[in-house]
This record gives structure tokens, sequence and C-alpha cells, in this order.
């Protein structure tokens, strides 16, 4: 579990590397078994080049662009699909050889199913992203590259959790309080809800734009955070409120951290977690701002995507210390 955590690591990082340099439209096809196989020619090459410029990202945004600059946008993307491939391999192989041998039993089965499920649930949803990009528009739909996000969130997040079960042991019987149980839970959305909000920022660009902290502009609440009809709107296209909301999420984050190492500082087994954990938001929010500052370049970016994910994992196994217990204090 922990090697398939590490390959959806991988993924998620090809994807925000793929996103950050506008890789993502480069491979026009979905061959999920073919695909595998890269351009091995310069006819091939030439092809894959051809179907590319077909499309509307090419036409308006790239028309100088040559097949040496193609081939470097299609190995990003190539990278990020051959890399999920890679992951559902990571699964399958050793789970077909527990399997085999009698290691896994019966009400162990389903959690398995449904992981497996979601990631090739996840592979279509992949595909469904890169088809809104392919007609009309010159970049992906701002919901779906959420949505992709999202669910390959979930299968991470399920992966990790699982594979915290079989590493820590039977659980205990010592449960702490529900106000300490409902926080951590509530810092694992939370962070969740702030990287769903971070998809829709790189959707739509909008670290490109407000590149002050912490005024926006010189305003601590913008004008025009509303100036889309309908206003649900605003949420999902506007940049001004979407920055916004990724900054406050952010603020919001760091709060409830702060406040969740005080709520726990009587409880001794969580004291080092806790100042894990606290440690861990503090330096994503610093490398946030630094990287808005920057106006988002490339590496900065990409570190700040991975962080999130640091958070997120270090969130989770805090929550499954607390609703997981070992023994008494």
């Amino acid at each position: 579990m922990f090697g398939l955590c590490l390959f959806i690591a991988l993924v998620l990082l090809a994807g925000g590397m793929t996103r950050l340099t506008d890789s993502g439209l480069s491979i026009t096809e979905w061959k999920p078994v073919s695909g595998v196989i890269p351009p091995l020619s310069d006819e091939a090459w030439q092809q894959e080049f051809t179907r590319y410029q077909q499309i509307p990202e090419y036409r308006l945004l790239k028309p100088d662009m040559t097949l040496d600059g193609f081939k470097t946008i299609f190995w990003w993307e190539w990278t990020h699909r051959f890399l999920a491939r890679v992951s559902g391999l990571v699964f399958l192989v050793p789970f077909a050889w527990f399997l085999a041998q009698g290691k896994l039993r019966r009400r162990e089965m389903p959690k398995f199913l449904l992981l497996l499920a979601l990631g090739g649930a996840q592979g279509v949803l992949g595909w469904y992203m890169v088809q809104s990009g392919l007609s009309v528009r010159v970049d992906v739909s701002q919901y779906r590259l959420a949505a992709h996000l999202g669910l390959a969130l979930l299968v991470y997040g399920y992966a990790l959790w699982i594979g915290l079960g079989y590493w820590r042991g039977p659980r205990g019987s010592d449960a702490l309080p529900n106000r300490i149980r409902m926080m951590g839970m509530a810092l694992c959305a939370l962070i969740y809800l702030q990287m769903l909000m971070g998809a829709l920022v790189a959707g739509l660009d909008a670290g490109l734009t407000y590149n002050s902290w912490p005024l926006m502009d010189g305003y601590w609440v913008p004008p025009g955070l509303f100036r889309l009809t309908p206003w649900p709107l605003n949420l999902f296209e506007n940049v001004t409120l979407v920055q916004f909301d990724h900054r406050f999420l952010g603020v919001l984050v760091l709060a409830l951290t702060v406040a969740f190492r005080w709520a726990g500082r009587g409880y001794e087994r969580l004291s080092g977690p806790l100042n894990a954990v606290l440690m861990i938001v503090c330096a994503q929010f610093a490398l946030g701002v630094w990287t808005l500052l920057a106006v988002a370049p490339i590496a900065q970016s990409a570190a700040h995507q991975l962080g999130a994910l640091i958070c997120f994992s270090a969130a989770l196994w805090l929550a499954h210390i607390i609703w997981r217990p070992q023994g008494a204090d």
C-alpha cells in the first residue's frame, strides 16, 4: 500500500507538471494498452504532431510550435499516463500474488476491490477531462480538472489509510474524546477542499494575478468577487474569488491546525504527531505565499503541489492515530 501511495504521488506530481507546462492536451487519443508505447520513428512523431495541430490549443495559442517543441510537452503527458499505468501494476501484481497465496481473508476483499474500482474510474475521468480541451476550449475544464484531482486524492488517501491499518496493527480500546476525533477528520477534509480549490486556481491560471500578500492589490477584500451572473459561477470561474477563497482556506487550515495543537496538548501520544503536522502546515503556508509573490514559477508551483500532498498525508496519519488508538496514555 505504501508503494502504491508513492507511485500515486509520482502520478500527481507529473500531473501537476503537465498542467504547469501546458502539456495535458499533447496526446489527443486514449489508448489504454497500446498508448504505453511512445512514437518510435520520425513518421510516428509527425502523425502525433499532426493530430495535435487539429485542436484549438495549437491553432489559437501555439501555431508557431515546432516538432521539437511538441516533443517536450508530449513527454510530460506521456510520463503522467505511463506512471498511472505503472501504479495500476503496483497494485495488481502483489494483490494477485497475495490472493494466490491465500494471504487475504474474505472480509479484506471489499476494500481492495473498491480501491481497484476507484483506480479504474480515475483513468476514465482523466480522459473525460482531456476531452474537454480537444474541440472548443483551448485548455481543459477547470471543473473536470478539480474532479480528476479529487478522485486521485481519494484513491491516494484510501490506499494510505489501508496501509496505515496494516502497519500500525490492531485497534486498541482507548478512544479519544469526540471533539479530538472530529477535529482530526475536519483537518483532513479542509486540506482536501483546499487542494481542490488549488486545482481551480491552476485551471484558471489564477496564481498569475494578485501577486501580493496579505492584500490583493491593496485590498483585504478585493472588488469584483461576484461580478459574474448567476452568482454561483463566481465560485468556480471568477479568478478573483477563486484566488481569494484559496487564500482564505489556507489561513483557515493554518488556524485549525494551531487550534488542534492546543486542544491536544493534554494527550501525550498526540504531542509528536501534532507538532509534526503543525510544522508541515506552516512550511506549506509559507511556500504558498512565496509561490504567489514569485508569480507562480514552475519550480515553486510544483513544490507547493507536493507540499499539499505531504500535508494531506500527515493529516491522514494523525487522523488514523486518533481513530485507531493502540493503547492508553
